[in-house]
């Protein structure tokens, strides 16, 4: 009898590492798409001719999909199972890359790159939930997120690699091509691996709620967009953030009086998680401006071509996987807090240590912040990952996974507009001090902004997270 049971045992730990694998190499496929058309534009734009404008929503279509939907679709993982939700997305983001790949006009790959999305904002929030839910444990569950993130850091650091050697080497249509098998491989595989999880009480789906969420999600991001590309003064960006502030203000009113709200107040205002998404907001405006700036630094000031600057930003996929190999260890040694915050100040050191100065070279200027940088972040997200999913259950784990990604998704959309804007400006009033200089100074100065963000917060979570008590099982804080 024992030992049919701990065979019985050992096959659920199977298929939990195998449906690990699966979920990941999904996650990698569609972090790689957050970043891995940038090389290519110039020549989607050479065949599908498109103009300058209709350019930058190559990018934009994705990031307003995913962005705006991702709270909508992770409630709806809740309610209608997320193994079922996770496999629409997954096939939904195969079928628009299939779209993508065999474009003949410009509308068409806009079109299916919002569809791509949207497919992003399905499967992803329902993916970190499954994981959640899969690895309850405290520490497995930190080992789960842990390599979760690291592929998904693999995935962004990789994409303009594989992004330049596919453009260069056969055709822009394979960057979306490529996602086909990944896709189909996940479709056949999972089934067999997860069991359907759903919440446990039969809820509809709060439809006021998730008009006015997502029109004030779709529209944040919008104005976000539109102000990195021109600037916070023009209209077409203002609009809409007002008008995002606007819808906010008549969900929360309606979410308050709703008898099934598809955002529960008392979901968002429980401190421990709400804390923890406030900092993971800090963080990734810092470092998703990092990453932008850092790679026009690479090629504008030291003049790498697209292909060598992605390699050269591959330094920076290692020191994260090595601090998310420390990040679980960490946890379980030194507790949430401590963790978070020694992690936090890491990557602030490290954002300082990247302002260069004009004459710096790769080797001796960009490397060593880099390096820093890198393994503070990895320590950092895993453990995120971890608090801010902190006591959700088979009701509420979707919403939870879609709160921190529409967190992260906001953070980093903020985070690019500001800072290079701050950067930009610093240049433009140093013009007279000449172009190299200027850039670089610009660059650096971005960097100290984004250094305080990340030491402001780490002071929230010393300050805060270690008041807000968690579920049981939780580790210290």
């Amino acid at each position: 009898m024992t030992s049919v049971s701990t065979t019985a045992g050992a096959d659920a730990v199977g298929r939990r590492g195998a449906a690990l694998v699966v979920l990941c190499f999904v996650q990698f496929m569609l972090v790689l798409d957050d970043n891995v058309v940038s090389v290519a534009l110039p020549s989607m734009r050479d065949d599908l001719g498109f103009g300058a404008a209709g350019l930058a929503w190559v990018v934009n279509a994705y990031f307003l999909a995913f962005g705006g939907l991702l709270l909508l679709f992770g409630r709806m993982a809740d309610l209608l199972g997320r193994r079922r939700v996770f496999l629409t997305g997954v096939a939904l983001f195969g079928a628009a890359s299939l779209v993508c790949g065999l474009a003949q006009e410009p509308w068409q790959l806009v079109a299916g790159r919002f569809v791509q999305g949207a497919g992003s904002a399905m499967a992803s929030p329902a993916a970190l939930a499954l994981i959640a839910l899969l690895f309850p444990g405290s520490a497995e569950r930190a080992r789960a997120f842990g390599i979760w993130g690291g592929i998904a850091a693999l995935g962004g650091t990789t994409g303009l690699v594989i992004s330049g050697a596919l453009t260069g080497l056969a055709s822009w249509r394979w960057i979306f091509l490529i996602n086909l098998p990944v896709a189909l491989a996940a479709v056949v595989l999972l089934p067999r691996l997860v069991p359907e999880s759903r919440a446990g009480r039969a809820a509809r789906l709060d439809v006021p709620g998730a008009v006015l969420g997502t029109g004030a999600l779709v529209a944040l991001v919008y104005g976000l967009l539109r102000a990195g590309e021109s600037s916070w003064g023009d209209a077409t960006a203002a609009g809409p953030l007002v008008l995002a502030v606007v819808l906010a203000v008549a969900f929360v009113a309606v979410e308050a009086r709703a008898a099934e709200p598809l955002v529960p107040l008392s979901f968002l205002s429980f401190r421990f998680r709400a804390v923890a998404n406030g900092a993971t907001l800090l963080f990734s405006a810092a470092m998703y401006a990092m990453a932008f700036l850092l790679m026009v630094h690479l090629q504008t000031v030291l003049g790498y071509r697209p292909l060598a600057a992605g390699l050269a930003y591959l330094p920076y996929g290692a020191g994260i996987l090595a601090g998310m190999w420390l990040s679980s260890r960490a946890v379980a040694r030194l507790g949430m807090r401590p963790t978070l915050v020694m992690s936090f100040l890491i990557t602030a050191a490290g954002l300082l240590l990247s302002g260069v100065a004009p004459d710096d070279g790769y080797a001796s200027g960009v490397l060593p912040g880099m390096l820093v940088t890198s393994i503070g972040c990895g320590l950092s997200l895993p453990a995120l990952t971890v608090a801010a999913l902190t006591g959700t259950t088979e009701e509420n784990a979707g919403l939870g996974s879609a709160v921190l990604s529409s967190v992260q998704q906001i953070g980093g959309a903020v985070g690019v507009a500001v800072l290079v804007a701050l950067a930009t400006r610093r240049r433009d009033g140093l013009t007279v001090e000449g172009s190299q200089y200027a850039a670089t100074e610009g660059f650096s100065f971005a960097l100290v902004v984004a250094a305080v963000l990340v030491a402001l917060g780490a002071a929230v979570i010393a300050a805060l997270l270690g008041r807000a008590r968690p579920p049981e099982g939780t580790p210290d804080v």
